[in-house]
């Protein structure tokens, strides 16, 4: 009768062949899904767009070129001087800024509501003027503010803004953050503060910016969250957990699945990577980010 093999062994010569099967070509799924893509147009269903600061290397004239041949429609993170040039190629202003203080000084406190508020109130009439749509804002850093003290004073700041917003058709779209690793004590750091902070505005025009990667990072269940919380999202980011890199076979999310479930919402809006590209060339890492997320 023979020996049974030692399990020691078998697990070795399993690792062995496994070993030989990914050097021999075999691709992880992310790459594999961009790859079958690779050659098709845009299925339409997502509205691809990019964050500049990530790609602060290239001039806004050359993203814009770059980003126009992928199907990209528009540039997040970007002010009234650099619109002319996004109107060049005919690509959006999708996520606009230029009116926070800063990601630490928000609008949960009460003593930046002046200068938020004269920030705001010039800032919005140009983003409706310019046929663009979404503002961002933050609510700043905790510094030993509770929850529920942090939500009145927000509400109260917003509320002296909102109806300029309403008249000009102009969505204020606060960020999540997560609080763990890249924004110690920034206070909209889940999901469930900022939809009650929606709820509190009672206005349609104030809504949330849901940061794929940073929500991984504090809170986890992305799908679930994202089709229980979807009348409040406005916008969302995407990136590689852990490291905010390129979305490849180095990090833990599956971002088909992620993207299916927002178009399953119904979402018209736009999708932004913010990854920050480790590879060489860029542009390629750009294009496989968007390919993926196409679904």
């Amino acid at each position: 009768m023979p020996q049974h093999p030692n399990r020691r062994k078998v697990l070795k010569n399993v690792l062995a062949g496994t070993a030989a099967i990914t050097t021999s070509g075999m691709l992880s799924p992310l790459t594999a899904y961009a790859e079958s893509k690779a050659t098709a147009k845009l299925a339409g269903n997502i509205n691809h767009a990019v964050c500049r600061w990530c790609f602060n290397d290239m001039t806004v004239d050359a993203l814009c070129a770059a980003a126009k041949e992928m199907g990209i429609k528009g540039i997040d993170l970007v002010g009234p001087k650099d619109w002319p040039t996004l109107k060049k190629y005919g690509l959006q202003s999708t996520m606009c800024n230029g009116a926070e203080i800063s990601l630490t000084e928000g609008w949960n406190h009460p003593q930046y509501h002046d200068q938020l508020i004269k920030n705001y109130s010039e800032m919005i009439p140009l983003v409706s003027k310019a046929g663009y749509k979404n503002l961002i804002c933050f609510s700043g850093n905790r510094n030993g503010m509770d929850d529920e003290t942090g939500l009145q004073n927000c509400a109260e700041g917003l509320k002296k803004v909102l109806p300029l917003a309403e008249k000009h058709n102009v969505v204020l779209v606060m960020e999540l953050l997560n609080s763990k690793i890249d924004h110690k004590d920034y206070m909209c750091d889940h999901t469930a503060w900022g939809v009650e902070l929606a709820k509190r505005t009672g206005s349609e025009n104030f809504k949330l910016l849901y940061d794929i990667y940073h929500m991984q990072i504090d809170e986890g269940d992305v799908i679930r969250t994202i089709k229980d919380s979807h009348p409040y999202i406005a916008h969302y980011h995407t990136a590689g957990v852990p490291g905010r890199h390129e979305i490849d076979e180095t990090q833990e999310l599956f971002y088909p699945a992620i993207m299916r479930a927002i178009k399953e919402t119904g979402f018209k809006g736009f999708v932004a990577q913010e990854f920050i590209p480790v590879q060489n060339d860029k542009m390629a890492s750009l294009r496989q980010a968007v390919k993926v997320c196409d679904v």
